[in-house]
């Protein structure tokens, strides 16, 4: 794979168009089934558990979170956090409760989080928003044996800005156990000159300093007792596992915690929503870090 520098915008836009890669089905199709696998997933969800509907973390419309409750809730509870993806103008919490199906059910609190997608938010204001989701969650649920991170594409971005985070400008400090990444940008300054960009409409200053790659140096500070999972699909673009192979030497590099995870005959696309399933290889990763099984 050569340098992203040197690619033609027409290439660079190839690279970083997920749905053109996979091997399943043709580009609208692929993204068709995604939103409706994600959604039908979390109507299931919502059905099955007892759920907390659109909880505010903030003062703001967007902020809000949707929480799914095992039936018999343990003092100690370990909690994962997700973050929907969508190119930070795509999806909701409403398409982002499909993963709560194997976790709950082992005892697993599930939090889906809202941020303002673009046009409405920029990267900026959707990064201070997760970074306040997991301050108000962690507020709420004292009885916490662990957070845990989830996020997929952009949403893996996002969590990844999560563990870049300096808490010294916050009140609490959260316990922070571990992070699942799956298929994630962690370079944003491919994606500025590319459509992209059209409604998120970033800086290369915006870019370089929302960037975790740029940031591994807070993540050693923040993330220090973190377990992490980079996972990256075998039919994921050159251009994605690059970034997933990059993110995870620079982490590893600096003497985190780190595990990278390529797996084999999933897409973009199919790699989270198989999160639904007790027995995939991720959602295994997932209860095993968070149970300790």
């Amino acid at each position: 794979m050569g340098n992203w520098k040197e690619m033609s915008k027409e290439e660079l836009e190839k690279q970083y168009s997920p749905s053109r890669w996979s091997h399943r089905m043709d580009e609208d199709a692929v993204i068709a089934a995604h939103f409706a696998l994600l959604k039908e997933g979390t109507e299931i969800a919502r059905s099955m558990f007892q759920t907390l509907l659109n909880v505010p973390y903030g003062e703001m419309e967007g902020e809000k979170l949707d929480i799914y409750l095992p039936s018999n809730p343990s003092k100690d509870l370990p909690l994962v956090i997700y973050f929907h993806g969508g190119y930070w103008q795509f999806l909701s919490k409403e398409e982002s409760g499909f993963l709560a199906v194997p976790l709950v059910s082992s005892g697993v609190v599930v939090v889906a989080v809202d941020y303002d997608i673009a046009p409405k938010g920029d990267i900026n204001l959707m990064v201070s928003q997760v970074r306040q989701s997991v301050i108000s969650i962690v507020q709420q649920y004292s009885h916490i044996s662990g957070v845990y991170l989830c996020g997929h594409s952009a949403g893996a971005h996002l969590a990844a800005m999560v563990l870049s985070t300096d808490w010294s400008q916050y009140k609490i400090i959260p316990n922070i156990k571990g992070a699942f990444l799956i298929s994630g940008i962690y370079d944003l300054l491919p994606i500025t000159n590319i459509y992209v960009n059209d409604l998120l409409k970033m800086t290369e200053k915006d870019a370089s300093m929302n960037s975790p790659i740029r940031l591994v140096t807070q993540a050693k500070s923040s993330a220090a007792m973190c377990e992490i999972l980079i996972s990256v699909a075998q039919h994921d673009s050159p251009e994605f596992r690059r970034q997933s192979l990059e993110y995870f030497q620079a982490l590893k590099s600096v003497g985190l915690n780190v595990t990278l995870e390529d797996v084999s005959n999933k897409d973009h696309f199919d790699i989270i929503e198989n999160l639904k399933d007790a027995g995939f290889l991720i959602t295994q990763s997932i209860l095993k870090t968070v149970k300790k099984l």
